[in-house]
């Protein structure tokens, strides 16, 4: 079982977890992939888990919101890659179990316009909607895969308008109750709330600074088992899950 985990430094963050800086240079072992060793050892399975940046930096540009995940894999989608970026006909083949996010930059939401445009790069919960009801037909071209999304990952108070704030948190609520589908091959992995904690920020204790919405060690540390787990629980669980 092979499983790829695409992301940026809000998922980097995670990935890592307690590990030190310096011997994760030197081993490439996160908290997450020794979590999977362990568990392969315990239970004599294979699951395979690699991390892999998207998009990268050049020639696409360092952007993961809806819309780019809709540009490559939805409006240019096909067997080759688009702007040295991999499809999902590419990553499928390779692939049982892929798993995306996006940066905290997704929650600065602007107010809708009242036209949606699925072409849109502008943050907007009316093109959001669009590109993910898009990207959910896609990922269902594909039953015998897995995905699992993340939910938005948002600002510290310092980073982010009340007004951002109250509609990632509808974006939010319209991923779990309106978009997620049951029984199907898409899971939702709920970071909002393990970050959040209840609130519509991420709080500073949980953040890097005040000034520095990337989630920091002690909160990467808590959360990557439970990121883990629930990967796990995909896997062998599935649509029963």
């Amino acid at each position: 079982m092979k499983i790829v985990f695409l992301h940026h430094s809000t998922g980097h963050r995670i990935w890592v977890g307690n590990t030190n800086k310096y011997i994760y240079k030197l081993t490439k072992k996160s908290d997450v992939q020794k979590f999977f060793t362990d568990y392969n050892k315990k239970n004599k399975t294979n699951y395979n888990i690699t991390e892999l940046l998207f998009p990268k930096s050049a020639p696409y540009g360092w952007d993961n919101y809806p819309y780019d995940y809709y540009n490559i894999w939805v409006k240019n989608a096909g067997e080759n890659a688009f702007l040295d970026e991999p499809t999902l006909e590419m990553l499928t083949k390779e692939y049982e179990v892929i798993i995306f996010k996006h940066c905290f930059p997704v929650s600065r939401i602007l107010a809708d316009t009242g036209t949606p445009n699925i072409d849109s790069d502008e943050k907007r919960i009316e093109n959001y909607k669009l590109q993910y009801s898009a990207l959910k037909i896609k990922m269902h071209e594909f039953p015998k895969n897995k995905f699992i999304v993340w939910t938005p990952a948002v600002c510290t108070k310092d980073q982010m308008s009340e007004e951002e704030a109250k509609r990632t948190y509808q974006f939010y609520r319209w991923m779990i109750d309106e978009w997620d589908e049951k029984g199907d091959n898409i899971f939702i992995w709920d970071y909002y709330k393990y970050q959040t904690e209840g609130s519509l920020y991420l709080p500073d204790k949980n953040a890097t600074a005040p000034d520095n919405s990337h989630p920091n060690k002690e909160f990467s540390a808590k959360v990557a088992p439970l990121f883990s787990r629930y990967i796990i629980d995909v896997i062998e669980y599935g649509s029963e899950y």
